[in-house]
């Protein structure tokens, strides 16, 4: 991808750009989500128990209604696949201990229209047929999937479906991306100009304010959104990163992620003369990790859904190496990670030439601290299980 924009310090990634481009890198090379998601998977598969739980407590519709899940932030990989059939596993049994035939079920798979979402229908079994036996047969087969599947462009801080249509709302890894970086963030004039910095880790409180801010903004419109679109009964399970410190520019594993090394890795491409400061400092990661206090605070206010379960879980490391002892193998972990996640934001406002010398940077730096980020990288997430307040 070439870079956006002309030549100019400019804000290239501008926020109405960021919900048409934004997206984990897709395709199937070695840096794309698809190859780089299996710490997102084995995090998803920890929480297991505490999905079955909440789907526990869904209301099962008459079978002649069709039964309708959602992820929320699907992104392009298998682990999206992988949910939609637990959650219609899980739910078919229920119907079956009810003595109940199991309704029809539609999946929707849905993210920005940036997503790759060509490699996920790649990834989608063909739908079984009537050949295909028992549902509890077609459930147990690895070559059909037993729900009707289709995929939601757009973003979830806003409407995406028809009102009371969903039973199911799931989101994981998702929610900490926010719908745009603070415009007062990029703003020089501003004291929450977050000058030196990519991140808000390690930022100062009035540019960790305003990130908490947008968060707080994006929250509210993202829950006003699904309760108009769930069904009365329905359920939703929600998992993004968290924070377990009450300051909000300790963001945590996100900070070891974005605020460390790759916040040198671009500091280094400014000393070599590669970019200018003002360039790196038009670049920010919209992300924000709340803590179980922050995101507690928006379901509260906004009163459109009741809380029944919310914690703080650890997820684990994002690195997944074979060797934790090589330096080489950790260092190439962590840039890898990262670019499957931030890469494309990084290409449209740098360029990939760029691109590849700044991640080449990320490599080396935490090669030289692999040890350190072996230890210490490990993710927190909040965990969240809501229904509908009325």
């Amino acid at each position: 991808m070439a870079p956006l924009g002309d030549n100019k310090d400019n804000v290239v990634v501008s926020n109405m750009k960021l919900e048409r481009m934004l997206s984990m890198k897709g395709g199937k090379g070695e840096a794309s989500y698809v190859n780089n998601s299996q710490a997102q998977g084995q995090h998803a598969r920890s929480m297991l128990h505490l999905l079955k739980e909440t789907l526990d407590e869904v209301q099962l519709s008459p079978p002649d209604v069709p039964f309708v899940i959602v992820d929320l932030g699907c992104s392009c990989g298998s682990n999206t696949v992988y949910i939609i059939d637990v959650i219609v596993e899980h739910m078919s049994k229920r119907y079956e201990a009810m003595g109940l035939q199991p309704p029809e079920f539609s999946a929707f798979f849905s993210d920005l229209p940036s997503n790759d979402f060509n490699t996920l229908f790649q990834l989608l079994p063909p739908l079984a047929n009537n050949a295909c036996g028992s549902m509890e047969e077609c459930l147990a087969s690895n070559s059909h999937r037993s729900y009707f599947a289709a995929g939601v462009p757009g973003s979830f801080y806003r409407r995406l479906f028809p009102a009371r249509s969903i039973d199911v709302f799931y989101s994981a890894f998702s929610l900490h991306w926010l719908s745009q970086v603070p415009d007062i963030v990029l703003d020089k004039r501003s004291g929450a100009y977050n000058k030196g910095r990519i991140y808000i880790h390690g930022a100062n409180e009035s540019t960790a304010n305003a990130y908490k801010k947008q968060f707080q903004s994006d929250l509210a419109n993202f829950l006003g959104a699904r309760s108009k679109e769930m069904k009365r009964g329905g359920f939703m399970f929600l998992v993004c990163l968290g924070r377990t410190s009450v300051d909000p520019t300790d963001q945590g594993g996100a900070g070891l992620l974005f605020g460390t090394h790759f916040q040198d890795a671009w500091d280094d491409l400014v000393q070599e003369g590669l970019i200018t400061s003002e360039k790196r400092d038009n670049f920010n990661i919209p992300v924000y990790a709340p803590s179980i206090q922050d995101f507690k605070e928006v379901v509260e206010a906004n009163g459109s859904f009741t809380i029944n379960k919310l914690q703080v879980f650890r997820g684990g490391s994002p690195l997944v190496v074979n060797h934790p002892d090589d330096a080489a193998e950790v260092g190439r972990a962590l840039a890898i990670s990262c670019r499957s996640v931030s890469g494309v934001l990084v290409d449209a406002h740098i360029g990939e030439q760029l691109s590849d010398k700044l991640f080449a940077r990320v490599e080396r730096r935490a090669s030289r601290h692999a040890k350190e980020l072996i230890e210490k990288l490990q993710f927190s997430h909040i965990v969240a299980s809501l229904s509908p307040a009325y």
